[in-house]
């Protein structure tokens, strides 16, 4: 019995064997939800799947993971479809997962809309980042497939409703996994060696399949830090993609686009002549209301009367004049006044005053005022003035003293 013993690494590849012989272990769908989510380093995937009563690990490596539309989470119920193996160094048996999708939707629906949860909370979709439109642009560039329907109708409508821009097509893959790059690289083009004032990036109408290259979320960033503005018109107007989230401006038709990004020159010409209508009845009413005002000047007094020039300016110089008098005669009062005022206080104050009330002057043969009898000598010739005259005296006699006081005879 110890010589049939196996080892159990040969019992783990055994049933490793088993398993895999197992025809009904091999590509089967697995419905349940994720838990234990690991996505490592490598690019590989480990996880389990459970439901109410049972749990099974599961791996998916990193070549079939990179095919994934959307990212796992824990806690997503999914369909995993792969095979039964068991992992020998542990013994365990797992699930590898070839292809993987969300269960009650389709994957491709779960990507999307978590990817645009995640953009938009990047901000890539704010609309503070939108460019606007020019209103007339004169180069027009168009991102998508020379062969197909789109790209006619673009020319022709435009053409149409306005043939004075010049269009320039860059043809690029609308669909498959080389899409994104081609879309990419189109932007690039019309950003570095191509200036264009617009860009049109889109396709034709398809399933969401056919529509996935449009949801890239390297395009998007693409599309987010271009110069240049940039309209959408991917699909019909059902269809929504990334590239409408992220755009400056979303068409819901390559038709519809060619609509918006350039005007109707039926309609320009029809603003143009109504603009003509009233600059004319504007030019119009200019005109007539110049004549009214040359009409009025005519009549007016000044052009018929010479003297409708000077009549205003004599008045004003009368009044002027008027005016100066009054100022001359009012200042002339004024000093007259002043003059009078100083005269009686010089008056109030002269010797004259004085000697009217009984006092005489006194001068000496030099004319100078006696003003004490110490100026004085005996003999000597003085001058008496008085109010009404004056008279030359000699002195005789000098005393000292005053009319009240002792005299002092010398």
């Amino acid at each position: 019995m110890e010589k049939s013993a196996i080892s159990v690494t040969q019992l783990n590849q055994y049933l490793k064997t088993v398993l895999e012989a197992d025809l009904n272990l091999r590509n089967i769908w697995v419905q349940g939800e994720i838990s234990n989510l690991t996505i490592h380093g490598s690019g590989h995937i480990y996880l389990r799947l459970k439901d109410e009563n049972g749990i099974v690990s599961a791996v998916m490596f990193r070549s079939n993971a990179a095919k994934l539309r959307f990212r796992p989470e824990n806690g997503m119920k999914i369909l995993a479809k792969g095979s039964v193996s068991v992992f020998e160094k542990t013994g365990a048996y797992q699930l590898y997962i070839t292809e993987m999708k969300q269960d009650g939707e389709g994957d491709l629906y779960a990507a999307l809309e978590q990817l645009k949860k995640q953009l938009a909370a990047a901000g890539i979709f704010d609309a503070s980042h939108k460019k606007s439109i020019p209103s007339m642009p004169e180069r027009i560039g168009v991102i998508t497939s020379p062969t197909g329907a789109a790209v006619r109708d673009i020319i022709q409508i435009t053409g149409r409703r306005y043939p004075l821009a010049e269009i320039v097509v860059y043809p690029a893959i609308v669909q498959g996994d080389q899409a994104p790059g081609s879309l990419i690289n189109g932007i690039e083009y019309f950003e570095q060696f191509e200036k264009v004032d617009v860009i049109i990036i889109g396709r034709g109408g398809g399933s969401i399949e056919d529509l996935w290259g449009f949801n890239s979320p390297d395009l998007a960033l693409a599309i987010y830090n271009c110069n240049t503005p940039v309209i959408s018109a991917v699909g019909h107007e059902t269809d929504f993609t990334i590239c409408d989230f992220v755009a400056d401006l979303r068409a819901p038709t390559p038709s519809g686009a060619a609509e918006l990004v350039v005007p109707d020159q039926a309609e320009l010409l029809r603003r143009i002549r109504q603009d003509q209508k009233h600059l004319l009845s504007a030019l119009l009413r200019k005109m007539q209301h110049s004549r009214d005002l040359l009409e009025r000047y005519a009549k007016a007094r000044i052009m018929t009367d010479p003297h409708a020039f000077t009549d205003k300016p004599f008045m004003m110089l009368d009044h002027l004049t008027e005016r100066l008098n009054r100022n001359i005669l009012q200042q002339s009062r004024e000093q007259r006044n002043t003059v009078a005022t100083l005269i009686a206080k010089l008056d109030a104050l002269s010797p004259l005053k004085v000697m009217q009330r009984g006092f005489s002057l006194v001068e000496n043969e030099n004319g100078k005022v006696v003003r004490s009898v110490e100026q004085l000598t005996l003999n000597e010739k003085i001058a008496l003035r008085l109010p009404d005259g004056e008279a030359t005296c000699t002195v005789k006699d000098i005393k000292k003293g005053n009319r009240y006081g002792k005299r002092n005879e010398v």
